[in-house]
């Protein structure tokens, strides 16, 4: 196992121009982590092979795996043409991906105004045989491509199971994020254990939960069915840390496990503090054990 920060922890300070990339793997070294994974918002990767190439050399040289490569992508709603333009563009982005060295790429499949299962099952052979191209090109380059469980539309625990299993490649996974099942109202301890057997990485995640009841205002964004989550620290918040990384670990993953932060608090802060809990905890229940 090796834990480590996702630069998407780190997004405030880029976004304000106080940080570049290169400075978030300086930091991400600095406070321990051990590798990053890169996800590239307000720049690209695609047929920039500079940046890429600093990239890798900055994490080299800080001693810092690359663990994965993180975009965008939507095949849901699309015609049949604007489906392979999309496939076109994210086997561009795989071949950025290869620049970097990485073994692992997340890219996102779907995104709808109508989230119900009526729908999902009525897209699904196109979403997954779009996937399925995708992840035969990454094949080639020797990459795992994944979904991760965000976004409401494929955020579900089956949900992504179903997508996975239609896929049906070997080098197709989830990246699952521990945090995101709470959006579809999911309880994290439940939906972990069920999909971390198909898991390439993990994202450590934490948010605050409160009913709907509650009214919440800023910082504060609705679930599927209606409460409200605010993100934390990782081990702040109220997903039962302990025993997520416990199931974890119990199942033999051994792979990466990445900070992803995004709550009201300053990021730089808020990631060390959310990389040291985290080790503290994994820690804890190895010595338990």
């Amino acid at each position: 196992m090796k834990l480590g920060v996702s630069t998407y922890s780190l997004y405030g300070a880029t976004q304000s121009g106080e940080m570049t990339v290169l400075d978030v793997i300086d930091y991400i070294a600095e406070i321990g982590g051990e590798h990053v994974e890169i996800v590239p918002l307000g720049y690209t990767l695609a047929g920039n092979p500079e940046l890429a190439q600093q990239i890798r050399e900055r994490a080299a040289a800080r001693g810092l795996d690359i663990s994965n490569y993180a975009v965008g992508g939507n095949f849901s709603g699309k015609t049949a043409d604007e489906v392979a333009a999309e496939v076109a563009r994210l086997k561009g982005e795989v071949d950025a991906a290869a620049s970097l060295g990485v073994s692992l790429m997340r890219h996102d499949v779907a995104s709808s105004p109508d989230i119900s299962i009526g729908h999902f099952l009525e897209e699904l052979p196109v979403i997954a045989a779009a996937c399925a191209e995708v992840a035969d090109y990454a094949a080639t380059k020797g990459i795992t491509t994944s979904v991760e469980n965000h976004g409401y539309y494929v955020q579900a625990s089956d949900r992504v199971q179903a997508l996975v299993r239609a896929v049906d490649r070997a080098n197709y996974k989830t990246t699952l994020d521990i945090g995101n099942f709470m959006c579809a109202d999911e309880d994290p301890v439940v939906a972990v254990a069920k999909n971390i057997g198909i898991a390439s990485m993990v994202h450590l995640k934490d948010f605050y939960l409160r009913p709907a009841a509650d009214r919440k205002g800023e910082g504060w964004f609705r679930t599927s069915h209606g409460n409200y989550l605010r993100g934390a620290i990782v081990g702040d918040g109220d997903i039962p840390m302990r025993e997520v990384l416990r199931i974890v670990k119990q199942s033999g993953f051994d792979g990466y496990l990445s900070i992803e932060f995004e709550g009201m608090e300053e990021c730089k802060r808020a990631t060390r503090l959310a990389l040291a809990n985290a080790r503290a905890i994994w820690d804890s229940i190895e010595a338990a054990e």
